[in-house]
């Protein structure tokens, strides 16, 4: 508790960059030798250090086949110890469900510190999740490479990638991370229903990421006006087509009840929604049930609202275009069978939603040479209330 007490008081006029600093005296209050906040990058490729104000600066660690990154992927705790009895241990740092990074902390022979250092990693998280905006040496050390306009827009419009009630959660991916421009996702928990939306603006670049940014924004504040999804709708094409009158914006609208599973949503001339139950594609989804965003002037002024009635355990993978038109080897497309079958497999072994989608775009931009010919958005939606946990 005296470390957790160092911390709050260190906190208090504390800037981003002097995180480092801070968890060298928390580690002294410990009694440890070191401890060092590694944050993941965007690609979720690596767990890259905080720099010190020493200078000292420790190597970036891949996710994929290393302690660190089994502890970043799992959500659990992961040790090793050497042959003078010292011990590292890997804490994941998890605000809320929003998988951040990890603390790496060097112990030497003494009493366990577990349950102290996931008081710490929670507090870190805390931390990193609040004070990431005041400041840009979070966001520098998250970088692998540099982000362009269009990107920094979208990203910064986006909620966190992972989030989760007792009954439900939401986890999503966007690529190409540094460059992506048109597509982006939105979530919301009101009472009792979860409002998810995926949107993908015609085009590129800024003139794309200025779009989609204008259509987050007026389906924030439809929602937050009170609006039912038919108005939702409404109002968001009428702003799309009044400041883009060229333009347009696909999307899926969703709305679900945690209570009951009843999932409510407007597919906007979007690709449809995958029901995935028991590890296996169930059907997809109508779509589309009205015209894009911007473009329903050119048609029935009431969108066409489909329910489904989810099961205990289903979940919906919503995404765009980008992800099954995706050219992989041969040029072939990427393909709904494919996507299917990645995501049945992660699923399959049990994943959190987070690790599931992680692989999916890993699975994808491998197959592309890392080089993706359009945003890829992919947000998967799954259901399981608390009565029927096993």
């Amino acid at each position: 508790m005296q470390a957790v007490r160092d911390l709050v008081d260190a906190l208090h006029h504390a800037r981003p960059e002097d995180l480092p600093t801070v968890a060298s005296r928390v580690a002294r209050a410990l009694g440890a030798h070191d401890i060092e906040l590694y944050l993941v990058d965007y690609g979720q490729l690596e767990l890259l250090p905080l720099p010190r104000e020493t200078g000292g600066l420790g190597d970036p660690v891949r996710i994929d086949g290393t302690l660190a990154g089994r502890a970043y992927t799992t959500g659990e705790p992961v040790r090793i110890g050497d042959d003078n009895g010292d011990e590292r241990i890997w804490m994941p740092v998890i605000s809320g469900a929003d998988r951040l990074g990890v603390l790496a902390a060097h112990l030497g022979p003494g009493p366990d510190l577990d349950h102290e250092l996931r008081i710490l990693a929670a507090a870190f998280a805390g931390i990193v999740a609040t004070r990431r905006t005041y400041g840009d040496a979070l966001e520098r050390t998250r970088r692998r490479l540099p982000m362009q306009l269009a990107a920094e827009i979208i990203w910064n419009q986006l909620p966190p990638l992972t989030f989760a009630t007792p009954d439900a959660a939401v986890a999503a991916v966007l690529e190409p991370c540094y460059d992506v421009g048109g597509d982006a996702f939105d979530y919301a928990i009101n009472e009792s229903v979860l409002h998810v939306a995926v949107f993908d603006a015609v085009g590129h670049g800024i003139a794309a990421s200025a779009l989609t940014s204008l259509a987050i924004s007026a389906y924030r504040n439809a929602r937050r006006c009170g609006l039912d999804l038919a108005d939702t709708y409404r109002s968001v094409d009428k702003w799309v087509h009044a400041q883009y009158p060229a333009d347009y914006v696909t999307a899926v609208l969703g709305e679900l009840d945690v209570t009951t599973g009843v999932y409510r949503k407007i597919s906007a001339g979007h690709p449809e929604e995958l029901l995935l139950r028991g590890g296996r594609l169930v059907r997809t989804l109508t779509a589309p049930t009205a015209l894009p965003l911007g473009l329903g002037y050119l048609g029935d002024p009431t969108p066409v609202v489909v329910d489904e009635h989810l099961e205990p355990g289903d979940a919906l993978l919503l995404y765009t275009d980008g992800v099954v038109e995706a050219r992989i080897d041969g040029g072939e497309q990427f393909g709904v069978e494919r996507l299917v079958d990645c995501v049945t497999r992660a699923l399959a072994d049990q994943l959190h939603p987070a690790e599931t989608m992680r692989r999916l775009v890993r699975t994808l931009l491998t197959r592309q040479q890392d080089q993706l010919q359009d945003d890829a958005t992919a947000l998967l939606l799954s259901w399981t209330p608390r009565g029927d946990r096993a």
